[in-house]
């Protein structure tokens, strides 16, 4: 950090410190939001989300070939691949708007163009099985349907736009000829190791639906058996493929077990001494498994300080999800986005994309707006923007794509946002 920044820091802490009236009960109100909603975050969402999700994107940045990146998402790929790919690959993944972060920069830094890459930017935490589904449980068949389709739509037609926006900038040298390299491991290795990863943090973070029964509620009572059985061959993968010490293995399923077993209402213990024993591994391992380990810290570093100041502003200026403990109340955000206005949904998508949204609170948030008088046209333009948007992931998205590309990537998602609820309105009036 250089000292002009750090004096700028230096005076605005003064400055705030001087003049806001930290005795005003508002204030007080949304100072315990913004650290309530750190704390959330922390507890439900760092370990299980992002640790998982920073391993993904460190795999992605070592064990991925440029040639391999480039050949579906880079500038020469053939388009309706490289899009289609980009646009349906967050539909498997349980994440919200930050814990994509780490997995988009991954691919971008590997190469992927800037259309494809903002599409999978899109796509991550916007195209969620789970979400879909509860979404039409909860709001409705046609919110639903709406919201699966406009955000599959919105995924390639925002990605294109990026991609013609910025047609004369290179990420890369488009010119250069990039090998098909083949890694230290074979494509059928490489899409197991994957699949295996994406396992492991799809069924760790399986929500509880609504109902006690069905399909999505069998896979919730198993999800830690699940994911005990998808770590056993995560494992082995590492003992054979990455020379990680058998013992140190063993003795990590053994503590993993028995604190499962034991504090079984703590299933977060259990995983994170699964990690603790994981990242041992990876230390005692060879250099391909040395460089992951970095690679991840790497990822991790650039994107969590970011991310906790984010998520704290966003507490600070909107409360925890519908607690209206923020500066803004939500009364205000209800009041004004009924019917079917331009504004309303103007309006609905600037707060939807600055607002965070921990993956499927969205869901029970728009439900009791509705109930306040919120019209469904607003209702998916919040749900198209916000679980794809929030002030801490924008301020990550702007230290990968830098402050223009950022913007511009805001604006349209806001503005297809905007115009994607008021036809949706027009249509279910």
């Amino acid at each position: 950090m250089s000292n002009r920044n750090k004096l700028i820091i230096i005076i605005l802490t003064f400055f705030a410190a001087y003049f806001i009236p930290f005795s005003n009960v508002i204030i007080q109100k949304a100072i315990s939001g913004a650290f309530l909603m750190l704390q959330d975050y922390a507890q439900k969402h760092i370990i299980l989300c992002l640790v998982p999700a920073f391993f993904i994107a460190g795999a992605i940045g070592v064990f991925l070939s440029q040639g391999s990146v480039m050949k579906y998402l880079g500038a020469k790929a053939n388009k309706i691949v490289s899009y289609s790919v980009a646009s349906v690959s967050g539909s498997i993944l349980a994440v919200c708007s930050c814990t994509v972060l780490p997995l988009f920069s991954g691919i971008y830094r590997m190469g992927a163009g800037i259309g494809p890459a903002t599409a999978f930017l899109y796509s991550g935490p916007a195209i969620n099985i789970m979400a879909i589904v509860l979404t039409a449980k909860v709001l409705g068949l046609e919110i639903g349907i709406a919201r699966a389709v406009g955000a599959i739509v919105f995924a390639i037609v925002i990605g294109l736009l990026m991609a013609v926006t910025f047609r004369h900038e290179k990420h890369i040298d488009n010119d250069l000829v990039i090998p098909e390299t083949e890694g230290s491991m074979s494509s059928r290795q490489n899409a197991v190791f994957f699949f295996i990863l994406v396992a492991i943090l799809v069924f760790a973070n399986w929500a509880k639906p609504s109902e006690t029964s069905g399909f999505f509620y069998i896979i919730y009572s198993l999800k830690w058996y699940i994911t005990g059985f998808m770590g056993l061959i995560f494992s082995g993968m590492l003992v054979k493929w990455f020379n990680v010490k058998w013992y140190i293995m063993l003795i990590t399923g053994i503590a993993t077990v028995l604190l499962g077993l034991i504090l079984y209402q703590y299933p977060i213990l259990a995983f994170s001494a699964a990690i603790v024993g994981v990242v041992i591994g990876l230390m005692t391992a060879d250099n391909r498994a040395k460089t992951w380990l970095n690679e991840t810290r790497s990822f991790a570093f650039q994107i969590l300080p970011l991310l906790l100041g984010g998520i704290m502003i966003a507490g600070f200026l909107l409360g925890m999800p519908g607690s209206g403990n923020g500066i803004i109340p939500q009364e205000w955000v209800a009041s004004l986005v009924g019917g079917n206005s331009l504004w309303a949904n103007l309006f609905a998508s600037i707060v939807g994309a600055f607002m965070y949204f921990a993956t499927l609170t969205e869901i029970p948030i728009l439900q009791g707006l509705l109930n306040a008088g919120m019209g469904k046209g607003p209702a998916l333009a919040l749900l198209l923007a916000g679980p794809a948007l929030s002030l801490p992931n924008m301020l990550v998205i702007r230290s990968v794509l830098g402050n223009k590309k950022t913007i511009v990537f805001v604006t349209y998602v806001i503005i297809l946002s905007t115009f994607g609820g008021m036809i949706f309105g027009y249509i279910v009036k």
